[in-house]
């Protein structure tokens, strides 16, 4: 079975319609390594603060949709973008500065949720789509939408990871 990447290209998924199990490794350690899902390579939160002010580059899209496996219509759907819209972002090169903090956001999410499970993709997406009866039973991703949800999915991956089950 294989899918259309936002770049176009295909990409072989295995039969439970999951990329490949692979562990994504943190490539950097501190508070913002998350930023190394979208291809930024400083840490330092003034700098990226200037490149989401400037707006990403649509390639931080593309290479966060290949880090994180989220297909093109849920990771739109999560940065708040339609896909006519994301459509005419490649065509620009280059995405809002609201839409890139937003990507940054889903990010940092999708991050802690690597924490969560030790770098295994499938299972971080897995939970991120799951509805959470601590998230009054939302799914992590929908929450990640807004600052304040975000927050919630991190301080419930904090729990978990400190063995609060809530």
């Amino acid at each position: 079975m294989a899918t259309r990447t936002l770049e176009g290209r295909r990409s072989r998924k295995s039969p439970e319609g999951d990329v490949p199990p692979k562990p994504i490794r943190k490539d950097a350690e501190g508070a913002y390594w998350f930023v190394s899902l979208i291809g930024l390579r400083s840490q330092n939160p003034i700098d990226i603060f200037k490149r989401v002010e400037k707006g990403l580059g649509f390639n931080a899209l593309e290479r966060f949709q290949r880090s994180s496996g989220i297909s093109t219509a849920d990771l739109a759907d999560a940065v708040v973008i339609t896909v006519r819209t994301l459509h005419r972002r490649k065509e620009q090169g280059r995405l809002e500065p609201e839409e890139s903090d937003r990507l940054l956001r889903v990010s940092r999410v999708f991050g802690k949720a690597l924490d969560l499970f030790e770098g295994q993709t499938q299972a971080a997406r897995q939970w991120l789509f799951t509805p959470q009866r601590a998230l009054g039973g939302e799914q992590p991703i929908v929450l990640a939408k807004t600052d304040v949800g975000a927050r919630e999915v991190e301080a419930l991956v904090d729990r978990l990871e400190h063995g609060v089950l809530t």
